[in-house]
C-alpha cells in the first residue's frame, strides 16, 4: 500500500508542477479560440470549465483506466511505475499538447495537424488509421455493454426472431446515432458529466475501502513473491497493455471536440492535462484493486471471494464481483455504470470524432442535418459491418481488440513526433515530447514485430528495441540538422 500511496502522489505532484512547466513550454495566450471565432451552435462552442473537464475525461477513460489497469496488474507493481511515469511525463504532456495545438489551429482534428507537421503522406495515412480506429473502438464498446445487458434481460421476440444480443446492440447504435448527429450540448454535455461522475465515485468508493482493508499486497520494492499470472513479457506487453492509465493516442482524437468548446487558452491545463491525471489516479485504484485480486497474501483475493478463480483473465467480471464484494448492491450499480455506461459514452464519441474528420476531409460543412448524415450513414454501415463480422468469427472480438491496443499507442507515436515537430519549429522546449515519442516508437515497433507479427523470442525482443531506437535517433537527427539549415 505504501508504493500505491507514494505513486498517487506522485501524480498529484505531476499536475502541479511538471504540469506547470509544461503550460509555459507551450505559453498559452488571450487571443480568441474557436469556441468564439467559429461558433455554430453544433460543434464549436464555448461550454463552462467544469463540464469540459468532466466531458473530457469521460471521452478519454471511458473502461481503459479500469480493463487496462487491471490486466495490467498481472505483471505486479511494475504496474505502478508506468502508470505514474507514463502519465506525467507522456500521457498528460500528449493530451495538453494536443489539444493546445488542435485550439491554435482552429479545432483542428489529428490527421489535420499530423499533416501539418509530418507531411502530406503522413497525413493521408493517418486519416485512414485514425478513422480506422475510431470505428474499432465503436464496435468494440458496442458488443461488449450489450452482452452484459443481453445477459441480464433481452425480449425474447428479437432473440428467437434475429439474434442473442441484437435487441440491445439496436439499441446502443440508435443512441449513437443520435449523439453524433446532435449539437455537443443536447446529449453529450448532459448525460455525460452524470457518467464521469459516476466513475470518479466508484474510484472514490473503492479507495475508501482499500483503505480500511490494508491489503497485504506487493510493493515496489519487494516484487511479486512467486509467479506472474501472466506469461506475457514485461516489455513491451505492459506498455500496450495499460494505456488509458499512462498514455493513448486514441485521447489526441477527442481532445479537438473540446478544444472547440475552450473559451480561453488558459483554461487548458486542468481540462487536458488535468483531466488525463485524473484518468491516472483511476487507473493507480484499479491496478491496486486488482493486486489485491491477484496477489494478496497469504491468500489473494480470488481465492477468498466467491467466483473469483475463474476469472482472473475477465476484466468486467472483475470490475462486477469485486464491486459487489466490497461495495454491496451499490456497488453492483456502480459497477454497471462503468462496465455498461462508460464504454458506450466512449463509442459515441469515437464516432463523433470521426464523423468530424471524414467532414473536414471532405470538407462538408456540418451545420446542417443533411450534411451530417452524408457522413453518419457510410459511417455507421461500415461499423455494422465490422460489428456482424465480430460477432460471425468466435474470436473476432479478441482479434478486434488486440489490433486496437497495439494501435492506440501507435497513434501517440505520430501525434508525439507530430507535437515534437511543432515545438522545435516554434524554439521551444521540444525534449519534453521527444524522449516519449522515443520510447513510444520503440515500445509500438516491438510489440508488432516481437508479439504480433513473428513471435519472436525474449533475447530478439531487445535486438528489435535496439534497432527501432538507433533509427528513430537517426531519422532526427537528420530531420533537425536539415531544420536548422533552412
Amino acid at each position: 500500500m505504501i508504493s500505491f500511496l507514494l505513486s498517487l502522489l506522485a501524480l498529484v505532484l505531476g499536475y502541479f508542477f511538471y504540469g506547470k512547466f509544461v503550460e509555459r513550454v507551450f505559453g498559452p495566450d488571450d487571443r480568441a479560440t474557436p469556441a468564439v471565432t467559429k461558433a455554430d451552435g453544433v460543434d464549436f462552442m464555448v461550454l463552462p470549465s467544469w463540464k469540459i473537464f468532466m466531458i473530457q475525461f469521460l471521452n478519454i477513460a471511458g473502461t481503459g483506466p479500469i480493463f487496462g489497469a487491471i490486466m495490467g496488474a498481472q505483471f505486479g507493481p511494475a504496474a505502478y511505475l508506468w502508470i505514474v511515469f507514463g502519465c506525467i511525463f507522456a500521457g498528460a504532456t500528449h493530451d495538453y499538447l494536443s489539444g493546445m495545438l488542435s485550439i491554435r489551429h482552429g479545432g483542428a482534428n489529428l490527421p489535420e495537424i499530423i499533416g501539418q507537421y509530418l507531411g502530406n503522406v503522413t497525413k493521408q495515412v493517418m486519416l485512414v488509421f485514425s478513422v480506422f480506429l475510431l470505428i474499432m473502438v465503436g464496435v468494440v464498446f458496442v458488443f461488449s455493454p450489450a452482452k452484459i445487458l443481453g445477459g441480464i434481460w433481452e425480449p425474447a421476440f428479437f432473440t428467437e426472431h434475429f439474434g442473442q444480443y441484437v435487441f440491445w446492440i439496436a439499441i446502443v447504435f440508435i443512441y449513437y446515432l443520435i449523439a453524433t448527429m446532435l449539437p455537443i450540448d443536447k446529449v453529450i454535455g448532459k448525460i455525460y458529466p452524470i457518467f464521469a461522475f459516476s466513475l470518479l465515485f466508484m474510484a472514490a468508493a473503492l479507495f475508501g475501502v482499500l483503505m480500511v482493508k490494508q491489503p497485504n499486497i506487493p510493493e515496489l520494492w519487494t516484487g511479486v513473491s512467486g509467479d506472474l499470472l501472466t506469461s506475457d513479457k514485461l516489455f513491451p506487453c505492459l506498455f500496450i497493455t495499460i494505456a488509458c492509465g499512462a498514455i493513448s493516442g486514441f485521447h489526441a482524437t477527442q481532445t479537438p471536440l473540446m478544444a472547440r468548446c475552450v473559451k480561453s487558452e488558459r483554461m487548458a491545463r486542468p481540462m487536458f492535462y488535468g483531466a488525463m491525471i485524473t484518468e491516472g489516479v483511476v487507473a493507480l485504484i484499479w491496478a491496486t484493486v486488482a493486486m489485491y485480486f491477484f496477489y494478496d497474501s497469504p491468500e489473494p483475493g480470488y481465492a477468498t471471494i466467491a467466483g473469483g478463480a475463474g476469472i482472473v483473465n475477465d476484466a468486467p467480471s472483475i470490475v462486477h464481483t469485486i464491486c459487489n464484494d466490497w461495495l454491496g448492491i451499490f456497488g453492483g450499480i456502480l459497477a454497471m455504470l462503468g462496465v455498461v455506461a462508460a464504454p458506450i459514452t466512449s463509442g459515441d464519441t469515437a464516432l463523433r470524432s470521426a464523423r468530424l474528420i471524414i467532414a473536414d476531409f471532405l470538407k462538408i460543412e456540418q451545420r446542417t442535418i443533411r450534411h451530417r448524415l452524408y457522413v453518419c450513414v457510410p459511417l455507421f454501415a461500415a461499423s455494422m459491418a465490422l460489428l456482424v463480422w465480430q460477432m460471425a468469427d468466435p474470436d473476432g472480438f479478441k482479434i478486434i481488440w488486440s489490433w486496437f491496443g497495439w494501435s492506440n499507442q501507435t497513434l501517440s507515436v505520430f501525434t508525439l513526433w507530430a507535437i515534437t515537430v511543432y515545438l522545435v519549429r516554434q524554439h521551444k522546449n521540444y525534449f519534453i515530447t521527444l524522449i516519449p515519442a522515443l520510447f513510444m516508437t520503440v515500445v509500438c515497433t516491438t510489440f508488432l514485430f516481437t508479439e504480433k507479427v513473428f513471435k519472436l523470442d525474449a533475447q530478439w525482443t531487445w535486438i528489435v528495441a535496439a534497432l527501432a531506437f538507433l533509427s528513430a535517433v537517426v531519422w532526427f537527427c537528420l530531420w533537425y540538422t536539415k531544420e536548422k539549415r533552412k
